[in-house]
């Protein structure tokens, strides 16, 4: 199935990036942008920002629509959370955001690094915002517990899908153990986000099912994008959703109680993120 018209359009070229690309390799560090090959990277990278990617770059995880690579991971780096946070300063970042592959072979999943790469960005950055991307540590709520007390200003976990095509297409995940996740950390205070892929097959009542969900979870801020296949090996997209359409989602979630809703073809868990939480930090 061919790009359409709106999607070609809007991809920007890589033109002008390299000078952040060499700052990320001197820094030893990855960006999800470029892993997961996000469409919207060449905007991103010339604005002079980008989504970390802690904890390594390969996942023990293989959901059939992420490009991120899958297999053994090395072990994590102790010294990552001090670059990532010397990056962001050098940067000059008022809105960090940092996301990891899922480390299910490490006994807290990855959450102690969370928390130490909170605490060092905001050592150097002490009036940066910081948000984070979390997989969902295998339900461990103490793990959680690590990541909510460097006091994130935004907890985000991507519901990603409806429940009918987890087992297709997140075989290693659990929908209800991702909505406790989120229900956890919004009890704690936290203001919560969730962002979901259309174009997998789903149809409209499921969607507004997923919503309803997160609405009862309390979650703040959804983003909603159209999935796009990264290789032949992916699952194939059933449908290219047109523009109007991610408008009428965005109303549907706003009318069921999201506080702040980001949709969008090429909108992705990032996108607007400082955005959306001034609007959601400031009552918008």
């Amino acid at each position: 199935m061919s790009l359409p018209v709106w999607i070609k359009e809007e991809i920007e070229n890589r033109r002008g990036i390299s000078s952040l690309v060499h700052l990320l390799r001197k820094s030893r560090l990855h960006t999800v942008c470029e892993e997961a090959k996000c469409p919207n990277i060449g905007k991103c990278f010339k604005s002079g920002t980008a989504t970390f990617l802690i904890l390594g770059n390969i996942c023990t995880r293989n959901c059939r629509f992420c490009a991120i690579k899958s297999g053994v991971p090395l072990p994590p780096d102790p010294d990552e959370p001090e670059r990532v946070a010397i990056t962001a300063e050098a940067l000059g970042l008022e809105y960090v955001v940092v996301t990891s592959v899922t480390r299910d072979d490490l006994p807290d999943g990855g959450a102690s690094i969370f928390m130490e790469t909170i605490l060092k960005v905001r050592e150097k950055i002490p009036d940066a915002g910081v948000e984070v991307l979390i997989p969902d540590f295998m339900g461990d709520m103490d793990g959680l517990d690590k990541v909510l007390g460097a006091k994130p200003d935004v907890l985000n976990h991507n519901i990603e899908t409806v429940p009918s095509l987890y087992r297709s297409i997140r075989p290693l995940a659990d929908y209800e153990r991702s909505l406790r996740l989120l229900e956890y950390a919004k009890k704690k205070g936290f203001i919560t986000k969730s962002g979901i892929m259309v174009g997998l097959g789903e149809n409209e009542r499921e969607l507004e099912g997923v919503m309803k969900d997160l609405v009862s979870t309390g979650c703040d801020i959804l983003t909603i994008g159209q999935y796009l296949r990264p290789s032949l090996k992916h699952a194939p997209v059933v449908e290219y959703i047109p523009p109007k359409k991610f408008e009428e989602y965005r109303e549907m979630a706003l009318s069921l109680g999201i506080r702040c809703v980001v949709s969008g073809p090429l909108v992705r868990s990032s996108y607007m993120a400082k955005d959306a939480f001034k609007e959601v930090k400031h009552g918008g």
